[in-house]
């Protein structure tokens, strides 16, 4: 069990490490395909437009410094400005503005993994819990409510004006919390928001999502070097005394 003195709290990724974005995405659009007589492979349409945002969000080179016709909006602008040809890479009809604005909002409503509400609110009761996400704000409150997930306090990259995985994300995230970096442990599913937030000086703790990109894809690997590495956050929770 790796040592847990001086930890003051978890600043938590959103998207894939504490909501299933795949199936509730997913289930979206296939219910927008069935309005429409549209049958697609709906699992690999939700992962082509989850990839087109993330390379959008991220920026050129991962640099979190974004660019070009779609810098200035938000992941809500993002996600309805891709749903379109995502859908038109698999032969699919581009939805109307409204139709593309309903599957956008749609992200709002993923559901959370079966461990995300036990075991943030069991981190809770002894540590800072915060989320560090590119999601925006409306989309973290909308979907914290729904999964009765309970924060103190809500960090988005859209308020930093800079985007993951720039280190000034992770500076940022500390200085808001007052706390020294290397009494904050970075949870996440993905080993690059881990690493970045690293070199920063943060803890960090990979938590293996199998199925975040859906059945029969490719296993999550992270680098042996975290702090904790889990598979879920109620075995997080257990390993912090929480």
């Amino acid at each position: 069990m790796s040592d847990i003195a001086g930890i003051k709290a978890f600043t938590f990724d959103v998207g894939g490490t504490v909501l299933d974005w795949h199936s509730g995405t997913s289930a979206a659009l296939k219910s927008w395909g069935e309005t429409r007589g549209i049958s697609l492979d709906w699992p690999a349409v939700a992962n082509e437009w989850r990839r087109q945002t993330l390379g959008e969000m991220l920026g050129p080179e991962q640099s979190g410094l974004r660019a070009g016709a779609l810098a200035d909006l938000n992941i809500d602008g993002v996600h309805k400005a891709l749903v379109g040809p995502a859908i038109e890479k698999f032969g699919g009809p581009r939805p109307s503005d409204n139709e593309a604005q309903t599957l956008a909002i749609a992200w709002h409503g993923n559901p959370p993994w079966p461990d995300s509400s036990p075991g943030i609110q069991r981190l809770n009761t002894k540590y800072i819990t915060a989320t560090l996400t590119i999601l925006s704000v409306a989309l973290i409150v909308d979907a914290s409510r729904l999964a009765g997930f309970r924060w103190d306090a809500v960090i988005s990259c859209e308020m930093l004006d800079v985007y993951k995985l720039n280190p000034k994300v992770y500076r940022e995230g500390a200085r808001l919390l007052g706390l020294d970096p290397a009494e904050i442990v970075m949870v996440a599913a993905h080993d690059m928001d881990l690493n970045a937030a690293r070199a920063q000086g943060f803890r960090s703790a990979f938590v293996a999502r199998r199925v975040e990109w859906g059945a029969n894809t490719q296993t999550p690997t992270c680098a042996d070097h975290h702090d904790f590495i889990v598979d879920s956050l109620e075995e997080l929770a257990d390993q912090v005394g929480a």
